[in-house]
């Protein structure tokens, strides 16, 4: 297995807890901050330059009525608009429940320009990925429907770009929802998360608590046509968070529960290619894995590093939040 190396220390002023990324026009490395561990700090969109200085570009713009906001997945639209996942939800302040939002923002280097809202009133939107005129964005929870089994649903809702103010009720009767899933495990009720589109247009869905990746086709017309199993490997891959892919059409997989990053190759087959004890990430230590992103050649990794449980490794949250990366290797 790899050892990860560090990317870079994050500013203390302003990032606690990052997520979500994505790459600019430019090459840069942009990055969603939560900041899920100090809800004093604004949630931010920060850039990381090709010498991976690290500086703000923006606050995220505020919800008219909770007065929050909390960026989790993002995506560049075809016209550099920025699509952000707000997940106020994930607090668990019963205030800020069943308001996330996704919104649109066009921004230069001055700061904001535009906002709209595409959907609102979401329980747990989490990742986003772009194909075509449409956004994919998972939600992780479906608490209000209830399954036969008393399992837990979770689903990806569609969204045009172009789309605005859609009020979303977190139930079946949302016409927007593309595709849902049951979660099995009973020691992990926590749904869809990590997303990802191959060169061929194939989108590929991680069932968090199952630790599964899902491939769905589709047909000529955009409408769903297979929705299958693709990967699943308990001693390998036990969680599914972020995903991201690379030029061979391998998928490397964040699995946040056990500190490691999974890589799916081509067909199917998983194989662990890091993994870290627990620690403070300071050495490039993967500190709870939220998302991998293919930059410059290598795998960034943005360390969530907060959650704590009997079936996590990290067993706390240390400051400075970090960064770490990985080689690609065929």
């Amino acid at each position: 297995m790899q050892i990860p190396k560090l990317l870079t220390l994050l500013p203390e002023d302003y990032i606690s807890t990052p997520d979500g990324m994505e790459i600019d026009h430019n090459g840069n490395l942009i990055l969603s901050c939560p900041n899920f561990a100090d809800f004093s700090m604004p949630s931010c969109i920060c850039r990381i330059d090709t010498n991976h200085n690290v500086s703000k570009w923006f606050d995220v713009p505020l919800h008219e009525k909770t007065g929050e906001a909390r960026a989790m997945g993002i995506a560049f639209g075809p016209d550099q608009d920025l699509y952000i996942v707000d997940n106020q939800g994930w607090s668990g302040d019963e205030k800020l429940a069943f308001n996330g939002r996704i919104i649109r923002v066009r921004a230069n280097d001055n700061g904001i320009e535009k906002v709209t809202v595409v959907a609102e009133g979401m329980e747990h939107p989490n990742g986003i990925r772009i194909k075509d005129d449409y956004m994919y964005v998972t939600q992780s929870l479906l608490s209000k429907v209830e399954t036969e089994s008393g399992n837990l649903l979770s689903c990806v809702y569609r969204f045009h770009l172009d789309d605005e103010n859609i009020h979303i009720t977190n139930t079946l009767d949302d016409a927007h929802i593309f595709a849902t899933w049951e979660t099995y495990n009973p020691n992990d009720q926590y749904g869809v998360d990590g997303i990802v589109f191959d060169g061929d247009g194939n989108l590929y869905i991680g069932n968090f608590g199952d630790g599964e990746v899902f491939k769905i086709t589709f047909n000529e017309d955009g409408s769903l046509k297979d929705n299958v199993s693709f990967a699943k490997d308990p001693a390998n891959l036990r969680s599914t968070d972020g995903m991201t892919i690379d030029k061979y059409g391998n998928i490397y997989v964040a699995d946040f529960v056990a500190n490691a990053i999974a890589k799916i190759s081509p067909d199917g087959t998983v194989t662990r290619i890091a993994q870290s004890p627990d620690s403070n990430g300071f050495g490039g230590e993967l500190d709870q894995p939220g998302e991998p992103c293919v930059w410059n050649g290598k795998i960034a990794i943005s360390c969530f590093d907060l959650v704590t449980g009997d079936d996590k490794v990290n067993t706390k949250h240390e400051m400075p939040a970090t960064m770490s990366m990985l080689a690609i290797e065929p």
